[in-house]
């Protein structure tokens, strides 16, 4: 009977928070999963995806790829209760257990792209709002790393567009029409100065930030193909903001394609 299942449910519980306290993660995982199954016989939905996500949470440590496996588990569940936020918090964990553990991108890409999706359905407010953007800005610097440029460039138009408006997100939006405008500048130099007139239009405060007159100074090295004077301006721009290891590479990939530039190297 189900007072029988209940008590079981409770001993593979009190059974997994001991094997993690004795850091044994694989038991502790395959004892909440156990947990898990039997919460579904009780039709007890919300306990049995607590149970997987704790398992999820155990496998993580000892076995990355069980680990998704029980938070798909737990993001079905979640999603069938119509509980879109809870399952999205879920498929990030999921994209960065690909990034950092099994180093699978297009997956990572993949669960970003859901939690983002997920996020925009419920956009009632403002945070769900940015738990999308934050996704999506993943997404936008793995494309760019994958050559994906016009995935890139959407979704940081995107992003920039949404964060303009916002008095306290603003100042991120010249961040995000610079990353754009430098994936333009990588495919073509004259989409890249359309783009930034579209920029500095939509956006005036662009036109008076650092990024913008770097890449004006980029736009206007590469056009005269003077590999010294675009590594000037790169320098000058790194002395005041540390460049991070997305716009180094963005950088280099650019400077490549000035004639001669063989060396592959920044400074």
């Amino acid at each position: 009977g189900n007072t029988r299942v209940e008590e079981a449910c409770e001993m593979y519980t009190r059974a997994a928070n001991m094997f993690k306290i004795a850091k044994n993660w694989s038991a502790a995982g395959n004892a909440f999963c156990q947990a898990a199954k039997l919460h579904m016989q009780l039709q007890s939905k919300h306990d049995s995806a607590t149970s997987f996500v704790d398992a999820g949470n155990a496998y993580k440590k000892a076995d990355p790829q069980e680990a998704i496996n029980c938070l798909n588990a737990a993001i079905d569940i979640y999603t069938d209760m119509g509980r879109f936020t809870i399952a999205a918090k879920h498929h990030i964990t999921i994209a960065e257990i690909y990034e950092a553990e099994l180093v699978d991108i297009e997956k990572a890409i993949a669960h970003y792209e859901q939690a983002a999706d997920y996020y925009k359905g419920e956009e009632s407010n403002r945070q769900v709002c940015s738990g999308a953007n934050k996704c999506l800005l993943k997404v936008a610097a793995y494309a760019a790393q994958l050559e994906q440029y016009q995935k890139a460039i959407e979704i940081y138009e995107q992003v920039g567009t949404n964060t303009m408006d916002n008095p306290l997100l603003k100042y991120s939006a010249k961040e995000y029409f610079f990353k754009a405008a430098l994936c333009h500048f990588i495919v073509d130099e004259l989409n890249a100065k359309l783009a930034l007139e579209k920029y500095e239009e939509m956006f005036p405060a662009f036109t008076d930030s650092r990024e913008c007159k770097l890449l004006k100074k980029l736009l206007e090295a590469h056009e005269e193909q003077n590999c010294e004077a675009y590594t000037e301006a790169v320098k000058e721009f790194d002395s005041i903001s540390r460049l991070d290891q997305w716009l180094t590479t963005m950088l280099l990939r650019i400077k490549k394609s000035i004639q001669g530039e063989g060396d592959g190297d920044l400074k």
